[in-house]
This record gives structure tokens, C-alpha cells and sequence, in this order.
């Protein structure tokens, strides 16, 4: 299992799965405004790779463009279905290579958003990858899908039953990038953690309800991305917010993973925004700053306990003449 950063990752992890593709290459796809990526897929079919893309009813922009990538797709050899119009939008984003390899991305195939704060992860495990080839089914034949696997996340299946019980199991701590957690029950089980001592900070933006929650927007770039990490242990990264709209009425999917590799690159990557963040330059004066009263106690107790040492200490006689 691997995680994929944005911006530092660019587009290679996306182009290096289409070029290892042998058979078959399965899209979902939101948006997608890279000449690279399309070139990369065209290739992809000339080598004999089949090639599936599944695009979305709509999106926020003119959906005369969807219907333009539509065009620009089939000339190229690609298979090309659109999603129904059942949900309010199909905003997930996935790629299958070879029915082997499942990514899953919080990110479009856009020159904006690969400069964003974003996350996608990469699985061959066998179970995950088969449910995405299901709900892909599933959805390019417009059918229901009912999910049977823990840790694949997919709204408005199983998501909000998912990511509450992810929240509910914090012990420690929680780690969450949303830019529009608005959801009510998922901010009072935030806020009944946060006063059970769990540690939870949030980079984004939060509603109304945010209570005690350290909350900070994310510093320097857009972000554009769901993902929490429970405990140091556990991650969750996908295309879903803690919010109604993402939760009940959409098609959106996540992944919830435990890979040591994963979590940690995560955690890392999460420490070093919020230390750019107002108040995480705040948390690291104070912390500096008891590091110092923290060294000069620890230097006057020295000094202390030299000094008793020394007034305790018998005093060594002189020798006198007679035992010279």
C-alpha cells in the first residue's frame, strides 16, 4: 500500500499506473483537464489495453465539457459510459490497472488540484480491488450497489455508519483535513471525543457547532481533500467530507487502512501544516518556551544540589607539623 502526496507527487503516480497497464484500465472520472493524462490513456489503448472510463452526469461547471471529454475520449479508442443522474453527483475518483491495483484519490486529473493539498492511496489488496470493480459495475450499468467489505467507504451506502465508528474508536488522538466538515452528528461525536481527552485538531474549515475543536485553515495552498488519522494507527483518506450533501446523497468513496508506510507518511505530512499553521507557530513558541524554563530549572537544581553536596561534604584536616 503506498499514499500519494499533492503537490509533492505530481501527476507520475497517475501516469506510472496507466503505463503499467496490460489489459484492462478502469476510470471514474470528475473531472479530468490533463492533456498528459488523456495522451497517456490513448497510448494505453494502443498497446491493446482496454480501456473503460466512467464519467460523471455533472459537475459544477458547464457540463458541455464533461460532454466534450466524452467525445475527445472515444476518439482515442476509450470505452466511455456516463453515470445516472440518481444521486446528486458521482464525485469519487478511482483507477483499476489490470483489475490488480485500486487507486483512490481525493484529488481530480487536473493541473489544479495536483497543486493542492491532496492525498490518494494505492492498494493491491484483492478484496478492496474487487469491490471497486463491483461498485464500477455497478455503476456504469446504473444499478444499486450494496457494499460487503469494512474499510471501503462509499457514500451514500455505508459512509456515515463507517466514519462515525472510525471517530467513535479514537482513544488518543485525531488528525482531520476537511474544508467543509458541517455534518451535525459527526461534530457532536467529535466534540463528545474531544471531551473523553482525545486530542483533535482539524485543517479546514468547520461549522457552526465546532465546540472545543482546534480548528485552522490550511496554510499557503487550497486543500482538497478528506483524510483523518486515528491513534497514529489508522487512516482514512477519500472524496467525502464530514458534511450531509457528501454523506447521504452523493457517490463518494474512501479507503480506511492501517499500513504502517501509509499512516506515517500521513501523520508526518499533517505535523508539518499544522506547524505552519497560526496556531501551531503559537503551541511551538509556548513549547519552546517551556523548554527553556524547563532547562533553567534543571540547571538551578544542579547547582542546588552541588551546593549541599559541597556544605555536607567533610571538610579534609590539614596536616600538621608533627605528621610532616
Amino acid at each position: 500500500m503506498e499514499l500519494i502526496v499533492q503537490p509533492n507527487d505530481g501527476a507520475a503516480p497517475l501516469l506510472d499506473a496507466i503505463d503499467r497497464a496490460r489489459k484492462t484500465l478502469d476510470f471514474i472520472i470528475f473531472r479530468l483537464h490533463s492533456k498528459e493524462i488523456e495522451r497517456a490513456a490513448a497510448a494505453a489503448v494502443a498497446r491493446g489495453v482496454n480501456v473503460r472510463a466512467l464519467i460523471a452526469h455533472t459537475h459544477s461547471g458547464p457540463d458541455k465539457r464533461l460532454r466534450e471529454l466524452e467525445l475527445r475520449l472515444l476518439e482515442k479508442g476509450v470505452t466511455v459510459s456516463r453515470t445516472g443522474s440518481e444521486l446528486v453527483r458521482y464525485h469519487h475518483k478511482l483507477i483499476v490497472v489490470d483489475h490488480e491495483e485500486l487507486h483512490v484519490y481525493g484529488f481530480n486529473y487536473t493541473a489544479a488540484d495536483l497543486k493542492c493539498r491532496s492525498f490518494g492511496i494505492i492498494t493491491r489488496n484483492k478484496p478492496m480491488v474487487q469491490e471497486a470493480l463491483r461498485l464500477i459495475e455497478a455503476d456504469t450499468a446504473r444499478q444499486e450497489f450494496e457494499p460487503t467489505l469494512d474499510g471501503f467507504v462509499v457514500s451514500p451506502e455505508n459512509a456515515r455508519e463507517q466514519l462515525a465508528t472510525f471517530i467513535k474508536r479514537a482513544k488518543k488522538s485525531l488528525a482531520i483535513y476537511d474544508p467543509k466538515l458541517t455534518d451535525s452528528q459527526m461534530l457532536r461525536l467529535l466534540n463528545l471525543r474531544a471531551k473523553a481527552g482525545v486530542d483533535i485538531r482539524v485543517i479546514g474549515k468547520v461549522g457552526k457547532r465546532a465546540g472545543n475543536l482546534r480548528v485552522q485553515k490550511m496554510p499557503a495552498i487550497r486543500l482538497h481533500v478528506r483524510a483523518m488519522i486515528r491513534d497514529g494507527d489508522t487512516v482514512f483518506v477519500g472524496s467525502q467530507s464530514l458534511r450531509a450533501l457528501e454523506l447521504d446523497a452523493r457517490r463518494e468513496v474512501g479507503l480506511i487502512a492501517r499500513d504502517s508506510g501509509v499512516v506515517k507518511r500521513l501523520q508526518e505530512t499533517f505535523e508539518e501544516d499544522w506547524a505552519k499553521t497560526d496556531l501551531g507557530k503559537k503551541e511551538q513558541r509556548e513549547f519552546e518556551k517551556e523548554q527553556k524554563l524547563a532547562t533553567a530549572e534543571d540547571v538551578v537544581l544542579q547547582i542546588s544540589i552541588t551546593r549541599n553536596y559541597a556544605e555536607r561534604r567533610p571538610a579534609t584536616a590539614l596536616p600538621t607539623r608533627r605528621d610532616a
